[in-house]
C-alpha cells in the first residue's frame, strides 16, 4: 500500500505554539518558520498488506516482538503504534552504519512504519532507508515508509504542491499519485480540522480520494490538536493520528537541564525557536514539572522518556507515534514504552494531569 499526505504553509505567515507571538512580518520569523515546516506530503508505501478476519482492526500485537499494531485512520493500513523518524539524524547526527543498527533494532522489534521526508539531508535521508532496505533484504510487502513532500530542490519545479493554497487541486494531485500506482492513501501534516474537513469535503464532490490521517505534534505540554480537534475528525470522516516529537525535542528527557549543548538541534540557527523555549520561563516551569514526573517515572519502575511515549500511546485516537533518536540506546528505551502501556490507568494519567497542572479533556470538550 501508499499512503500520502498533505499540508499547508500558512503556519509559515502567522507562527504557532509557543512562538505564534512573534511578528509575523519579521523575515527571520518567516524563515525560522520555514526551516521547522518544511514537510507538507507524505507518502506511505506497503505493498500486499492484508487484515485477516480475526485480528481486530482496533489493535492486535506481535507474536514475538509485543509490538502493537493499530489502523491508520479508518482505513484497512495497519501500521506499528511506534514508528522510526529519521528527520534530522540520517543523513546528518548519525553515519550510515548507526541509521543501519537504529532500523535493524527497530524492525526486529516489530517496527513497520519508517517515516522521512524528500528534504531531510537534501534528500540523503531518503537514500539512506531504501539502501538500509535493499542491504538487509526485508520484505517490502512487510514495511510502511512514510515520506514527506514540498520542500524539495531550489528551482521553482523542485518544490511546493503547486498551486497550494487551493485545496481541490491537492486533492486532485493525491489522488493521481495513488491511480498511478505510487500511494495507495494520503493524509495531511499540520493542517488545521477546518483544511483537512475541506479537504474531505472536495473529494467527495469530486469523487476523489481523501486524506486518512494527520501528522501532528503532540507531547505532555502540546495535547489541544491532537486530544480535541482529531477525534472529532476521526469520528466523522476517519481521519487518524500520526504523531511526532513525544519527548518534545529532547526537553523531556533532561537533554538540556544544564545547558545547550553544541552539538545538539537546539544549536542549530534554524531551531532558534526550540532554543528560545527552553531558555523562557515556560521552559523553565516544564523542567521543575519533569523533576515530579521523574519521581513518578521511579515509581512505575520506567524511565521518564518512557512514560512519556506510554503517554502518547495511551491515547486510542493515535495509530503511531514518531520516535526521533540518534543511538541504539536511546532507541531501545523508547521502544520499552510499550511494556510500560499497560500501567497507563486513568488513576496515573490523572496524576500525570494534576503533576503538568493540565485538565484532562472531556467529551463536551471534543463537541464544542
Amino acid at each position: 500500500m501508499q499512503v500520502s499526505i498533505a499540508c499547508t504553509d500558512h503556519n509559515l505567515k502567522r507562527g504557532n505554539g509557543d512562538h505564534g507571538k512573534q511578528s509575523a512580518t519579521s523575515p527571520n520569523v518567516v524563515n525560522q518558520a520555514r526551516a521547522k515546516f518544511r514537510t507538507v506530503a507524505i507518502i506511505a508505501r506497503s505493498f500486499g498488506s492484508f487484515t485477516p478476519r480475526h485480528i481486530s482492526l482496533k489493535e492486535s500485537t506481535g507474536k514475538h516482538t509485543g509490538m502493537k499494531y493499530r489502523n491508520l485512520g479508518k482505513s484497512g493500513l495497519r501500521v506499528s503504534c511506534l514508528g522510526l523518524g529519521t528527520w534530522v539524524t540520517f543523513g546528518g547526527q548519525i553515519t550510515d552504519e548507526v541509521a543501519e543498527q537504529l532500523m535493524t533494532i527497530a524492525y526486529e522489534s516489530g517496527v513497520n512504519l519508517f517515516d522521512t521526508a524528500e528534504v531531510y539531508a537534501g534528500g540523503r535521508a531518503e537514500i539512506i532507508l531504501g539502501n538500509i532496505i535493499k542491504k538487509k533484504c526485508w520484505r517490502r510487502s512487510s514495511l510502511v515508509i512514510t515520506t514527506k513532500l514540498y520542500w524539495g530542490g531550489k528551482a521553482e519545479t523542485e518544490r511546493g504542491l503547486s498551486r497550494k493554497h487551493i485545496i481541490e487541486e491537492i486533492v486532485r494531485a493525491m489522488t493521481y499519485v495513488i491511480n498511478q500506482g505510487m500511494a495507495m492513501y494520503w493524509g495531511t501534516s499540520r493542517w488545521t480540522a477546518m483544511e483537512i474537513m475541506e479537504a474531505y469535503s472536495v473529494a467527495r464532490q469530486f469523487n476523489l480520494i481523501p486524506p486518512v490521517c494527520e501528522q501532528a505534534e503532540y507531547h505532555l505540554f502540546q495535547r489541544e490538536k491532537v486530544e480535541v480537534q482529531l477525534p472529532e475528525l476521526y469520528h466523522k470522516i476517519g481521519v487518524g493520528a500520526m504523531t511526532w516529537s513525544p519527548l518534545a525535542c529532547g526537553i523531556i528527557t533532561g537533554k538540556y537541564e544544564n545547558g545547550i549543548p553544541e552539538t545538539s538541534r537546539a544549536s542549530m540557527k534554524s531551531y532558534q525557536w526550540l532554543k528560545e523555549k527552553i531558555v523562557s520561563e515556560d521552559g523553565r516551569k516544564q523542567q521543575a514539572k519533569l523533576k515530579e514526573l521523574h519521581h513518578m517515572a521511579e515509581k512505575l519502575g520506567c524511565t521518564l522518556p518512557q512514560l512519556a511515549v506510554a503517554w502518547c500511546l495511551r491515547n486510542e485516537g493515535v495509530s503511531s507515534v514518531l520516535l526521533g533518536t540518534s543511538n541504539p540506546e536511546q532507541l531501545t528505551e523508547n521502544l520499552g514504552a510499550i511494556q510500560v502501556l499497560p500501567k497507563m490507568s486513568s488513576h496515573v494519567v490523572s496524576e500525570i494531569d494534576h503533576i503538568l497542572g493540565n485538565r484532562p479533556y472531556s467529551k463536551k470538550d471534543y463537541r464544542s
